[in-house]
């Protein structure tokens, strides 16, 4: 019985420590991606200033082709939007929103995911001689409680292969 109770002493402290630890974790993940493009930032501006455009080399069609996409607001620019639904689990339910856009430099958008939270991304082009340096970004809030934060030490390995596959697409559908 005595061994009972040390098991489950230990197992309660070892919860303890994971939720104190969890809670000095940080609030907002950043991950970012970049890859040079072979155009100019006004022949790639096209692809990442309409959610409509996006969706041709998002990473996320591939995975769910049975997503359900919806679209409203303008059909590029500020105010365009998309939402969708998937019984996928790495693609689950969202809608995204334009919401700041400098022509051949930079797209934001507000993601809501949710019960899942709501996050920021963005597409920054940079140029590099006669090429075009894409960062694609996002930055998450993971929320207050342990959990998230511990969630959001994995954010950068769970989005960022999609993010590198995404900006490869890009690619090809530019330069292609």
């Amino acid at each position: 019985m005595r061994i009972l109770r040390n098991i489950l002493i230990g197992l309660v402290g070892l919860v303890a420590v994971l939720a104190i630890v969890g809670m000095f974790l940080p609030r907002h993940v950043i991950v970012e991606r970049d890859l040079v493009v072979n155009a100019p930032p006004d022949a790639v501006f096209p692809h990442v200033s309409s959610l409509q455009a996006f969706a041709e080399w998002s990473p996320w069609g591939d995975i769910d082709p049975d997503m359900q996409v919806a679209y409203s607001g303008p059909d590029t620019g500020v105010g365009n939007v998309m939402e969708w639904t998937s019984d996928h689990p790495d693609v689950g339910n969202g809608r995204q929103e334009i919401v700041e856009i400098v022509e051949n430099e930079s797209v934001r958008t507000e993601l809501d995911f949710g019960d899942m939270g709501t996050a920021e991304a963005w597409w920054r082009l940079e140029p590099d001689g006669d090429a075009t340096r894409v960062v694609w970004g996002l930055d998450a809030d993971m929320g207050g409680g342990p959990i998230g934060r511990w969630i959001g030490l994995m954010m950068d390995g769970l989005v960022g292969a999609d993010y590198e596959r995404g900006l490869a697409r890009l690619q090809e559908t530019v330069e292609g």
